[in-house]
């Protein structure tokens, strides 16, 4: 702490003190367990909002008419081209959260609530 500039040492007091009470609730992970955690439902929500673009744009493409100006066609072929290579992308993203334990998930982790 001595080591530390003045300016700086209310921050790391303020952080130490949030990975002590992170280790007595998760002995092994503590704040780590937490940010995987929320990175983890962070992929899961992306993937959802893919997911939701996605049918939002086969809706669209079912009803948008056969024959269309040279622009439109372009803009069709963007999403095509979206729907074809950005969602796979998203379908198939790693899961990070094998260090997480479930009990993280359910309760009041650090003072901030974590809804599964």
């Amino acid at each position: 702490m001595q080591e530390l500039p003045v300016h700086q040492r209310a921050d790391a007091v303020s952080s130490l003190v949030y990975e002590a009470n992170a280790r007595v609730r998760d002995p092994v992970y503590g704040c780590v367990g937490a940010i995987s955690y929320l990175q983890n439902q962070v992929s899961e929500l992306q993937m959802q909002l893919a997911v939701a673009q996605a049918e939002i744009l086969c809706i669209q493409m079912q009803h948008e008419p056969i024959v269309m100006p040279n622009q439109e066609i372009m803009d069709l072929d963007h999403k095509s081209y979206l729907l074809h290579n950005e969602l796979p992308q998203f379908l198939n993203f790693g899961s990070s959260s094998n260090v997480i334990h479930d009990s993280l998930k359910i309760e009041n982790i650090f003072g901030h609530d974590m809804v599964s």
